[in-house]
């Protein structure tokens, strides 16, 4: 080890300069993404970043058309499925295009075509209500799904500024040193809190999924970070605080959310199911990360010495170009019909059902004996933002207590996993996590961040 070392530290040294236009390779794409993904900005009083001015022009510009678009772009997904899977076609079955986008297995064809099914009744409002109505399938086509397809769009398009160009490098060789005593985690993983605090959560289960794809983080590491720092975006936390009537204390209450998830995210790493994944990494590509810095040179050096040599990497950009429009056509076409078949059922369950009032009957002596008032009708808050985040507010909006939609609010942001759109991204990532591990750390976080956002909400607010 001594001797790796030691010949670490004399490459270093003894390595050429590297030239202005290396530098420039790294600095000038890592400057963009910084300022598109990491630096907030507000915009008519709204906090958010410049991913998100893009996508909400782009989403204001064509907001009639997007469910009608999605909807198409959905069947087509269906159709396009069920040609591949069963077609005899030679020129099919050999196109590498429409095999990446169309052959998948029958689990995931069948949600596919129900999620088409789904779409068509809601945009059409025909076959039966629960499915179309305004609370259900109504929801995520017309409100969810028009902000993943605008944001997943620009997203997956500048996301290479982040990942290809060698910021993460530079920034995890950096912060390494904070990062793994507390999470256990590489230091690129800062990275990812910033782009889901800044931005948005499902930019950051993207980056995540796409880091441990190739090679960046192991499968612990990537189911830790995907759940313990994906957290909702400042903007639509803001959203939530206005709907719960609390926005008065918005200062106080992302406080209160970013304690919170601290706390989970130092914990949750350390208990099962999460400690008993395993360090290894993505069979197909192996490891290929190194933030280890020899002992003689600077963190800083070494940081942009990495960076460096990771942009000189990229020698075409179109190639960088076309890897971001295939995964804009993986989203569209792979992901966003599950988000429109697994959404409605769980609003469905959620909204139509009385199984998240049944399971959430314990949370009621616990929910009292923090003091939280109206402990009643707060206790099935506690439990449905595993179907959608937006639920709790939903459901806490109608309580009188303040102190109480305070901490309904915390929670919905800080429980992180919800499967109208996290959820199912992960179980459709190659992240190793199943949906029964979900609602276990669903469970872990709800019951850690509970106690601290009630004593918060107690001594320092209320």
């Amino acid at each position: 080890m001594e001797i790796e070392k030691l010949q670490q530290i004399e490459e270093f040294t003894n390595k050429k300069e590297f030239t202005a236009k290396q530098y420039m390779r790294f600095w000038l794409p890592s400057l963009i993404g910084v300022l598109l993904f990491l630096v907030p900005i507000s915009v008519n009083g709204k906090v958010t970043i410049g991913l998100g001015v893009l996508a909400d022009g782009l989403q204001g510009a064509i907001a009639d058309y997007i469910p009608s678009i999605m909807t198409v772009i959905l069947c087509i997904s269906a159709v396009g499925s069920l040609i591949v899977k069963y077609t005899t076609i030679e020129a099919v079955k050999k196109s590498a295009f429409l095999t990446s986008l169309f052959d998948i297995t029958p689990f995931w064809l069948i949600l596919r075509c129900i999620g088409a099914l789904f779409a068509v009744f809601t945009l059409n409002q025909i076959g039966p209500e629960f499915i179309w109505s305004s609370i259900t399938g109504g929801v995520v086509l017309y409100d969810l799904i028009p902000v993943l397809m605008v944001w997943f769009l620009f997203a997956c398009l500048f996301m290479p500024l982040l990942l290809q160009f060698g910021l993460m490098d530079f920034i995890g060789t950096l912060v390494r040193k904070v990062m793994f005593p507390l999470f256990k985690l590489p230091g690129r993983s800062s990275v990812d809190a910033l782009a889901s605090w800044m931005g948005s959560g499902t930019v950051g289960v993207l980056l995540t999924t796409q880091q441990y794809e190739s090679g960046y983080y192991t499968k612990r590491e990537a189911s830790v970070v995907a759940t313990n720092f994906s957290i909702a975006s400042i903007a639509f936390s803001l959203v939530i605080a206005r709907f719960l009537n609390i926005d008065h204390m918005f200062i106080q209450f992302y406080f209160t959310v970013i304690v919170t998830g601290v706390i989970a995210a130092i914990i949750c790493p350390r208990i099962p199911p999460l400690s008993f994944k395993k360090n290894t990494y993505y069979e197909p590509v192996g490891k290929q990360i190194d933030e280890v810095v020899p002992e003689g040179v600077s963190s800083f050096q070494w940081g942009v010495k990495k960076a460096v040599e990771k942009a000189d990497q990229v020698k075409s950009y179109p190639s960088v170009i076309k890897g971001g429009v295939q995964n804009v056509l993986d989203i569209w076409f792979g992901l966003i019909p599950l988000v429109m078949a697994l959404g409605t059922v769980a609003l469905v369950i959620a909204e139509f059902t009385p199984i998240f009032n049944y399971l959430s009957y314990p949370f009621v002596p616990f929910l009292q004996l923090l003091q939280i008032p109206e402990a009643q009708a707060a206790a099935p808050a506690m439990l449905v933002g595993f179907a959608d985040m937006f639920l709790p507010a939903v459901i806490g909006s109608g309580i009188e207590s303040e102190l109480t939609r305070f901490v309904i609010g915390v929670m919905s942001l800080a429980q992180l996993i919800y499967m109208s759109e996290i959820g199912i991204l992960l179980i459709k990532s190659k992240i190793p996590v199943s949906f029964a591990q979900l609602f276990i750390i669903f469970l872990q976080r709800t019951i850690i961040t509970l106690p601290v956002a009630a004593l918060m909400a107690h001594l320092l607010f209320f």
